[in-house]
């Protein structure tokens, strides 16, 4: 079978919600799972938490739908609402909380009674021009739901960050004084913070936090990994040597002719690439990690494997593990090499059926 794995660890899931928890002592968590857990195995992580975090958050009613699947009942947050009207009734039979952030979902929720309550979430625009109902109409929105017979009576109320994640970006401030200006004297649930928000914006913490991508052991700031915060990385993806060459000083290594060694090298090829998730992208100097030791990749990054010297490695065999990230080679890092950000990585990642196993420690 071929070698290339993801693992992905419970023990590190867990111990990045009890730092989260720390961080956001008195606020409840909502879990971001989107997107397939931001590629850890949305029925491994939602398993995993069931029953510890106040509830799931998800993109759309069909993940929520998912995670019913899995036999689980906790709450769920569907962060982008309805898309379509019938919608109203399925997240009202199922229990979910719909957030509302457009006139026509409220028009859809408003002209058809539901079978029974649905719980609201007013999203409110403070500054990232995204998703949101302006300011100004907050108070004839929270009206309009309070008339109708088939919201809840306790309605929340949530915003998002844009730049979180730099601290010193003057939107933050813009938009922090927004929030508090209608959230200080909001009777009921508010909700602002996602993974940034929560290290860098403690004072918007308020009922309900939203980590994501710090839940999956990755800082979302561009100047530290995981480390710095307390996390762990819950994902590692790792392959194996497949073969090994001796080259002389002149030898082309893959695709374009790109790289050239200048010294006799030992040249290894590993079992993953494009693909498999890896990005095919990556700066010069970029390294995968082998016993112990950074492996520089060299040459191209093929769809099925990629290149490493490992010429100043010793006892290197066919078979040696490679981490492409995890625990040793930090995510964030290979992010930075590929021009991108972990995130993107981390939902790209390929699983082939039968080739790619999915390691899950219960």
């Amino acid at each position: 079978m071929r070698p290339t794995a993801l693992h992905i660890d419970k023990n590190a899931l867990l111990h990045n919600y009890c730092t989260i928890s720390q961080q956001a002592p008195n606020s409840q968590i909502i879990a971001m799972v989107k997107s397939n857990a931001y590629g850890c195995g949305l029925e491994y992580v939602t398993t995993a938490l069931t029953n510890q975090i106040y509830a799931f958050g998800v993109a759309c009613v069909a993940e929520a739908m998912a995670i019913r699947s899995f036999g689980l009942h906790d709450k769920c947050v569907i962060f982008q609402g309805v898309h379509q009207a019938h919608e109203w009734q399925l997240a009202a039979q199922h229990g979910f909380e719909v957030v509302l952030h457009h006139p026509e979902q409220l028009k859809w929720l408003i002209e058809k009674p539901l079978s029974r309550p649905v719980s609201i979430w007013i999203k409110v625009n403070t500054g990232m021009h995204r998703l949101g109902f302006p300011l100004a109409s907050l108070s004839k929105v929270a009206k309009e739901l309070r008339e109708c017979n088939w919201v809840h009576s306790e309605i929340g109320l949530m915003t998002h960050f844009a730049c979180a994640d730099e601290v010193n970006h003057p939107l933050n401030v813009q938009q922090v004084d927004n929030w508090l200006s209608v959230a200080k004297d909001w009777q009921g649930p508010v909700s602002a913070c996602n993974s940034a928000a929560i290290w860098s914006l403690p004072q918007c913490h308020g009922t309900h936090v939203r980590p994501g991508i710090t839940l999956y052991g990755v800082s979302p700031f561009a100047q530290n990994t995981f480390i710095d915060l307390n996390l762990r990385p819950v994902m590692r993806y790792c392959s194996a040597i497949m073969t090994i060459w001796d080259y002389p000083i002149g030898a082309s290594i893959g695709y374009g002719a790109t790289f050239t060694t200048t010294r006799p090298s030992k040249i290894g090829l590993v079992a993953v690439g494009y693909g498999d998730g890896y990005p095919r992208h990556v700066a010069h100097g970029s390294c995968v990690w082998v016993n112990g030791f950074l492996a520089p990749i060299v040459g191209k990054i093929s769809m099925d494997m990629l290149a490493v010297d490992l010429t100043d490695i010793k006892h290197v065999k066919l078979g040696d593990a490679v981490e492409l990230w995890g625990e040793n080679l930090a995510l964030e890092k290979v992010a930075l090499q590929a021009g991108t950000i972990a995130y993107e990585i981390m939902c790209q990642v390929c699983p082939r059926e039968r080739l790619l196993e999915l390691y899950f420690n219960r």
